[in-house]
């Protein structure tokens, strides 16, 4: 059970990082549509981690619920890509952030979406469809911006230089999706790549971007360590819990 539970938190962990970080861009945007845009797809992102946290804490032997999985684990006991937890610095960066996280998280869903386990299975038909609105909306930035002006080219190479050394590990298994695809349950991720680089190269292609090359990848993220940005948005994340235990709304 423990295997499946990391598993879960890690589906779930993913969305609610990158929704939060998301959520900074509420009345920062840089014009009213896209402000709203990023909000909602921040929302979109919350809720898909609601539906997931809301399954583990149904599990036997689970004394949890949504809020407590969300607002109050330390930061070692979270899950998430290392990539979906990197600071915003500019719209073009967030952009080409989330570019990179859907293109994998439409394939991963995809993939979900025939899962044996009805429940998660379920989760993942659900919630397709705003992932593929969420890919829609990122790759079409990225041609734009890429395609744009100097300026916003600048902003968007930058962001693919930096960002590219978290790409490897949504390919990298954790010990536990390992354990769980001896018995079919996690999916092999190592497989998902090739159309992701696909998906990748053929936006990047477009936009006038060049994908970096030989770099040095950085993982952890799945296995619960992470980079100096990790607890500063726990900081925000769980005040409110922290400051007042067990509250509701």
């Amino acid at each position: 059970m423990e295997a499946k539970v990391k598993y879960l938190l890690h589906l779930a962990d993913n969305p609610l990082i990158l929704g939060q970080r998301l959520a900074e861009w509420c009345g920062h945007g840089p014009v009213l549509e896209q402000d709203i845009a990023l909000t909602n797809t921040s929302l979109d992102l919350i809720g898909q981690a609601r539906l997931l946290f809301q399954y583990i804490a149904s599990l036997p032997g689970q004394d949890t619920n949504e809020d407590k999985l969300a607002m109050t684990r330390y930061e070692n006991q979270y899950l998430n890509l290392l990539l979906t937890e990197q600071p915003n610095h500019n719209f073009g960066h967030t952009i080409a952030r989330q570019f990179l996280y859907d293109a994998f998280n439409i394939i991963q869903y995809q993939a979900l979406s025939e899962h044996p386990d009805e429940k998660l299975n379920g989760i993942a038909v659900k919630t397709l469809k705003e992932i593929k609105y969420h890919y829609r909306y990122s790759s079409e930035w990225v041609i734009r911006l890429g395609d744009g002006t100097e300026k916003s080219h600048q902003f968007m190479q930058e962001a693919f230089d930096e960002l590219w050394r978290y790409t490897g590990e949504l390919f990298t298994m954790a010990a536990y999706e390992n354990e769980l695809k001896e018995e079919g349950y996690a999916l092999d991720v190592a497989l998902l790549e090739p159309e992701w680089k696909n998906r990748v190269s053929s936006i990047a292609t477009k936009a006038g971007l060049t994908i970096p090359a030989d770099e040095v990848m950085m993982f952890g993220g799945k296995e619960g360590k992470h980079t100096e940005h990790m607890g500063y948005i726990l900081t925000e994340l769980q005040y409110m819990q922290r400051a007042y235990p067990e509250m509701n709304w």
